[in-house]
């Protein structure tokens, strides 16, 4: 396929992914008795603009919002942000309005009029977040490359890793990666062997000494691929190949549980008796959240035992069954055969758990 070609046939992807998602929104305001809702959040944002960028700073909120209405979709920006987002990342189709650097994205009778109430997004959140769980085929290949491509960025830097390696040169080294990517960095975590025992291990200048972990959850299409990995350069002790076989087991479970139909919080249930049932305790679960379903959020939601949320076909998920110096994590998809792992690369080494191939730590 041409380049033209490519870019056409995607072009076309994206569109009747909007379509299918813009009925969906519809759907929501008839079921809730409204108009309209105005869409604020990062999340619903890039999900509904099909992976439009709609922020600047990654610590800021989006220049822009959305007005969905049945006659519609209005997008509101400042006049600072127009010029680019119309050239570069507004879908065809919509209509934008422009309004002063100064003034409010959410002032809706300021920019559009006094004829609708819009709901805000926290009203229904719900069941926009119910709507995007399942991928459309347009978004899945956008985000298997993104994931397939986040794990071959450790596999190549972590490769390159010796134990004078400090965890903020690995952290750089995969920053350059993941922007090069095209991608955003949203979270990268490394520990050396001295700070095996934190479970977010933002990095120092320590050096990573006979084992380290990194961690990188990147941003591309408005999706987010989480990935972690660790690499060792020695055999590793006898206790932590046990508890790494057994973390393994633990994230069996996990996705056993993970079936269409079941619910967030049962899954929940589900790892608890997992720790215990493989060694590590029946609190430890306690001690770092496990996960949840991803997509255009790095956890969307996080599971607890609050979601009402149940797992369905073609959703992508992220669970991260932890120990003390273990830990496992990937982007899966629940599809029709089971879980299939999306951050994969071959060149990886790994080892088959319950049938599914699971990244082992590398050793160089």
């Amino acid at each position: 396929m041409t380049t033209t070609a490519l870019t056409a046939h995607l072009a076309g992807e994206k569109a009747a992914d909007r379509a299918s998602k813009r009925t969906r929104v519809l759907e929501i305001l008839s079921s809730a008795g409204r108009d309209s809702i105005l869409l604020t959040s990062h999340t619903a944002l890039s999900w509904y603009l099909d992976g439009s960028r709609v922020g600047i700073s990654l610590a800021g909120d989006p220049v822009l919002a959305v007005l969905v209405t049945a006659d519609g979709d209005h997008l509101v920006t400042y006049n600072n942000e127009a010029e680019r987002l119309l050239a570069e990342e507004i879908p065809a189709g919509v209509t934008v309005h422009e309004i002063p650097w100064h003034a409010s994205l959410t002032d809706v009778p300021a920019w559009f009029g006094p004829r609708i109430s819009p709901a805000a997004e926290s009203e229904l959140a719900a069941e926009l977040r119910l709507a995007r769980r399942s991928l459309l085929p347009g978004e899945l290949g956008r985000y298997e490359l993104l994931c397939r491509e986040s794990a071959e960025i450790l596999t190549d830097v972590l490769a390159e890793s010796t134990p004078l390696t400090t965890e903020r040169q690995l952290a750089a080294a995969l920053a350059g990666r993941v922007v090069s990517a095209g991608a955003d960095a949203l979270v990268l975590l490394a520990n050396g062997a001295s700070r095996a025992s934190f479970r977010h291990p933002l990095p120092t200048d320590a050096v990573l000494g006979r084992r380290a972990m990194a961690v990188v959850c990147a941003r591309r299409d408005g999706m987010i691929a989480n990935v972690t990995r660790w690499v060792r350069f020695d055999g590793g002790t006898p206790a932590e190949l046990d508890a790494e076989s057994r973390i393994a087991n633990v994230e069996a479970d996990i996705f056993d549980a993970t079936t269409p139909g079941a619910s967030i919080a049962g899954v929940l249930s589900e790892i608890r008796t997992a720790y215990a049932r493989h060694g590590f305790g029946a609190e430890q679960w306690q001690l770092h959240h496990q996960g949840g379903p991803a997509g255009y959020a790095g956890r969307d939601p996080r599971a607890t035992d609050a979601v009402t949320d149940t797992v369905a076909l073609n959703q992508p998920f992220t669970w991260n069954p932890s120990g003390p110096g273990v830990k496992i994590e990937d982007t899966v998809l629940l599809g029709a055969a089971g879980i299939r792992p999306l951050s994969v690369d071959p060149r990886w080494p790994a080892t088959a758990v319950n049938g599914i191939l699971r990244p082992v730590t590398l050793q160089l």
